[in-house]
């Protein structure tokens, strides 16, 4: 497998800097296209989605911070990151390109182009779900293998390196983990090298929603920036601290952010 340098990265999308990172510009179409590019040249490499919770954590977490940076693609998942780039100078956000929207946009385009895809990741049975759905989409869809790793399988080495040879067997071409950032992007930069695979995508929740047992907002509120209320209605014993009293801290961010590119 090749890696992409940074100014091969650069020629693939137009680049918009917030926060320390350079997203690209691209719709979600676009962007699944770049991703099953660099499967089918079999290019390695992480593909993050950084989101507002993302950009709040980066600013104590130096090391998921340096991972983003890395990464082969940024695509901006959040409406507040789409709205605040038309502010600022230069080139903004079409749309925002979510984890959860990419995954079938991908597996559309992996049925077509023959590539194969494994899922790493959610509760049990729930990566084997999301595999059959999307399947009945896509008939021509080939998910390789799935993996739901036990709790605590980041901090195991003899359990992720079982992880990675069941990958590497299965002859995957796109790697799904889905189980929260930055554990995923974290676990997949550790055994980066020793994975046999092209993209890499740490797409959180997507599996779940992919399956059905999670219900996403409707598209209204997707497309309003109000999917983190449907979130918080959802689950608001999990998610009243990530979205009321740590990302509201984004608001400095962005005034921050103002202040430095003027």
């Amino acid at each position: 497998m090749k890696k992409l340098n940074q100014a091969d990265r650069m020629k693939d999308c137009a680049q918009v800097h917030m926060f320390g990172l350079d997203y690209c510009a691209c719709t979600l179409t676009e962007a699944a296209q770049m991703v099953v590019h660099a499967a089918r040249s079999k290019t390695k490499g992480l593909i993050v989605t950084p989101n507002v919770d993302h950009v709040v954590s980066m600013q104590k977490d130096a090391e998921m911070f340096g991972l983003y940076q890395q990464a082969m693609f940024r695509f901006a998942d959040g409406m507040p990151l789409v709205w605040f780039s038309k502010i600022l100078r230069g080139h903004s956000l079409p749309e925002r390109v979510t984890g959860a929207d990419l995954l079938p946009e991908i597996a559309r385009l992996a049925a077509l182009k023959g590539l194969t895809l494994y899922f790493l990741g959610g509760m049990p049975g729930v990566a084997e779900k999301a595999a059959l759905k999307l399947k009945r989409s896509y008939p021509l869809l080939r998910v390789v293998g799935t993996y739901s790793p036990p709790f605590g399988f980041d901090k195991d080495s003899t359990e992720s390196e079982r992880i990675v040879d069941m990958i590497n067997a299965s002859g995957a071409d796109i790697l799904f983990v889905g189980v929260g950032a930055p554990k995923q992007e974290k676990w997949a930069a550790q055994y980066m090298a020793r994975l046999n695979v092209g993209p890499i995508l740490g797409v959180g929740a997507s599996f779940d929603f992919a399956a059905g047992t999670i219900k996403r907002a409707p598209l209204w509120m997707q497309r309003s920036g109000m999917e983190w209320s449907w979130r918080l209605m959802q689950e608001p014993g999990r998610m009243w601290k990530r979205y009321i009293l740590k990302d509201s801290q984004f608001v400095w961010l962005m005034v921050r952010e103002l202040m430095k590119s003027r």
